[in-house]
């Protein structure tokens, strides 16, 4: 890449067919050693609940293994749903992984539920609106909580207090980047799933941002799906897993990872196909050569800061390929 840029990594510690959770938990460790060792700059897990292809669900539990199998990656949440807990909670989960492994933690903050309506109850008991209203109280207070001490401060997260984790805002919409700029926070746009309000959201967030002690300015980060492979073929043949899990979340279906199929053609209709087409549609997938131009290209069209890249691969050493070839394609850049 003529140009640099830093490479992350969003795990959702897959379980594909015919595998288990066990086996996914013990892979995004080892993902992420392979990862530090290729110089990626950060590894993030994500919260989601009753799904049968996701086992971040205990997200904090599972950036505390990685962290502590690793030395130098940092490491966080892309992202914590933050309706479904309170500041404090998390102000103390976060407070205890920066009081064990000091200076690589981050705290990526959502705010949709990363679930279905009966999870979102059974995770908050008593299920309102008024809690994703609530997000951007919410998310100062959890910056107070883990901020330094304040006088007359009767609640206080210990650990936590003082240790001012980074946070980062993460939105699929325009939402949390109007209130990242308003907050003066580093950004994440999920285009990895939800690409059509990108660059509009890109460029609302540079254009209202209000600089802060801690963030003079702007930093926007773009999520993308990329697979790379030996050949451009052999790329797209890995990339039909994903398809197909899109395709299921289209019909209301989910479900492991799906094994890669040879044609994807009978699996769909043309709606459909289209529908995961957009989707998907901030994908980089190919060989290296190809890669390498996509990336590019869409730092000049993004402007990005930073790329954190999910690549939903079955075959686990497939997936560990790819994010050699991907590193070897950034000139340099994983570990600006």
């Amino acid at each position: 890449m003529s140009t640099q840029i830093p490479l992350s990594i969003l795990d959702l510690a897959p379980i594909v067919e015919g595998s288990d959770a066990a086996t996914a938990l013990r892979n995004s460790v080892a993902l992420a050693r392979h990862a530090e060792g290729l110089g990626y700059r950060r590894f993030w897990v994500a919260e989601h609940h009753n799904m049968d292809g996701v086992a971040s669900s205990a997200t904090a539990v599972l950036i505390g293994q990685i962290a502590q199998a690793t030395e130098r990656i940092r490491v966080g949440s892309g992202g914590i749903m933050l309706p479904n807990h309170a500041p404090l909670t998390i102000a103390e989960q976060f407070g205890t992984l920066a009081t064990l492994f000091p200076g690589r933690i981050d705290l990526g903050l959502g705010r949709a539920p990363g679930t279905d309506g009966p999870t979102m109850r059974a995770l908050r008991r008593h299920l309102s609106s008024a809690a994703e209203d609530r997000f951007p109280e919410d998310v100062l207070e959890l910056q107070a909580y883990l901020g330094p001490a304040r006088e007359g401060q009767v609640v206080r997260a210990i650990p936590g207090q003082g240790t001012e984790v980074p946070i980062w805002l993460l939105g699929s919409s325009l939402y949390s980047a109007q209130l990242a700029a308003y907050l003066g926070l580093p950004f994440a746009f999920a285009s990895h799933f939800a690409p059509e309000l990108l660059m509009q959201a890109l460029e609302l967030y540079r254009a209202q941002y209000r600089p802060s002690a801690r963030h003079p300015e702007p930093r926007a980060m773009v999520g993308l799906n990329v697979i790379v492979a030996d050949s451009d073929e052999q790329a797209r043949h890995l990339f039909t897993s994903i398809q197909q899990r899109f395709l299921g979340m289209q019909r209301g279906q989910r479900g492991p990872l799906p094994r890669p199929v040879e044609d994807m053609e009978p699996l769909w209709n043309p709606a459909e196909k289209a529908g995961v087409a957009r989707m998907l549609a901030e994908s980089v997938v190919g060989s290296p050569a190809t890669v390498r131009a996509g990336l590019q290209a869409t730092l000049e069209r993004t402007g990005a800061d930073e790329f954190i890249v999910a690549s939903a691969v079955h075959d686990f050493g497939a997936r560990l390929r790819s994010y050699e070839l991907l590193a070897g394609q950034a000139g340099g850049a994983a570990s600006a």
